[in-house]
């Protein structure tokens, strides 16, 4: 009998698109997510481009989707750790990381407030801080609490458990080890922003006002780490002017050569962000080429179309803080003028590209990587598929499109395994 089922690695929009296309169709489908929550990068950003509107909405849908059906079953705080076998018959070892907290959970925060350790908050990229035991987000599914081991003080401190009324928290949660049998693989692990300390030309690290653009999308948002207010780092006050610098280490033959395709509309998108609450601040946009393709055409001419908003064509070279102000000084070639300009800020946001998370984590089965370590299409192991943007930088329509047709190649797949 064939083994229909399909195994999932990664529980962002483009493995959560694989899984439900797959399961709706009448395949068992395991997703396997590393992080304590399902919906990935998505659930960090803002608005999407180019209507600007809150992603949580379309997330939720594909949540009530995943409850609705009995034949996904979903793994969080998860990792593979060994593939064997051969298409239609493949063994998948997952470790499944303690999360300190069991089904009991509620969902009441009790245990929040009575904690007194702290970490620092990755979903909001370290701008924020939060206790220990803590929800992942607003919008969190599965909506249960976790607890990070690295801050937590353990079974000396168990305030949590002690002001818990539905024995919900486990200080005493070992990892432990399953093991799947599945016909076909979707390796959807999404991306991660570059590490932009690698460019130190720009001062990130060095100087707190200048951040990412992953950083800027939190910051704006209302659940984010300033309450949807974009304001200096440094001092909290609101911004006169703030420049994008694009290509922050993409297309870049000592960092990422690939073009990640959405840096351009993001930058464009934040620079509406920064219009909505500062009417009159002066925004500046360093890029080698806009690149806004198809329909967002449009959204890059209105955008262009702002008052106060200057595109300057040159890549910029180095960025300096002045130590009494902490104003950030960029100095860029405008190629358009043919001169070296040096312009002060208030605010500085890099463009950093995507990252495939393959380019740290391989797949352990034999698998074909590009230069910048994004998974390469072929018949290395068949049966297993690469799905949205560990593939190829991609925005969120383009992924979820992407993990559709990875779908139909895993249940194809899981057919011809056993002929």
């Amino acid at each position: 009998m064939a083994n229909k089922s399909i195994l999932v690695v990664g529980g962002g929009i483009s493995g959560l698109t694989a899984a439900l296309e797959a399961a709706e169709v009448g395949h068992e489908v395991y997703i396997v997510e590393k992080n304590p929550y399902l919906g990935g990068k998505v659930t960090q950003i803002n608005q999407y481009f180019p209507k600007l509107c809150p992603p949580n909405c379309g997330l939720e849908i594909n949540f009530q989707r995943i409850r609705k059906n009995p034949r996904i079953n979903f793994f969080t705080m998860a990792e593979v750790e060994s593939i064997s076998g051969q298409e239609g018959n493949f063994d998948v070892t997952v470790k499944l990381n303690p999360r300190f907290v069991n089904e009991n959970c509620t969902g009441c925060g009790k245990c929040t407030e009575a904690c007194p350790a702290e970490r620092a908050n990755a979903f909001n990229y370290g701008l924020d801080k939060t206790k220990a035991v803590y929800l992942p987000h607003e919008f969190a599914f599965p909506m249960k609490y976790v607890i990070d081991a690295r801050a937590c003080k353990g079974a000396e401190c168990g305030k949590c458990a002690q002001v818990c009324e539905y024995n919900a928290i486990d200080l005493n949660m070992e990892p432990k080890t399953i093991n799947l049998n599945v016909g076909a693989i979707v390796w959807a692990t999404g991306w991660d922003p570059y590490d932009a300390n690698k460019l130190s030309y720009y001062g990130f690290g060095r100087y707190d006002n200048v951040i990412t653009n992953v950083m800027m999308e939190r910051m704006a948002a209302l659940n984010g780490p300033t309450k949807g207010k974009i304001v200096r780092p440094t001092d909290g006050k609101e911004i006169k002017s703030v420049a994008f610098i694009q290509c922050a280490g993409s297309r870049d033959e000592n960092h990422l050569k690939a073009c990640s395709s959405v840096c351009c509309l993001a930058s464009l998108k934040h620079a509406t962000y920064v219009r909505e609450q500062y009417p009159d601040a002066e925004i500046c946009i360093y890029y080698i080429d806009i690149r806004a393709r198809g329909k967002y055409e449009d959204f890059f001419t209105k955008v262009q179309e702002e008052a106060n908003i200057t595109l300057i064509k040159g890549k910029a070279g180095e960025v300096k803080e002045d130590p009494s102000t902490k104003k950030l000084v960029v100095i860029a070639e405008d190629q358009v003028a043919q001169e070296v300009v040096e312009k002060k800020f208030d605010l500085v946001v890099l463009a950093t590209g995507m990252a495939p998370t393959t380019a740290a984590a391989k797949v352990p089965a034999e698998m074909a990587y590009d230069e910048d370590g994004f998974l390469v299409s072929g018949a290395n192991t068949p049966g297993i598929y690469a799905a949205g943007c560990v593939k190829n930088p991609l925005d969120v329509a383009s992924a979820v499109r992407d993990a559709t047709a990875t779908a139909l190649k895993a249940i194809q797949s899981t057919v011809r395994g056993q002929q």
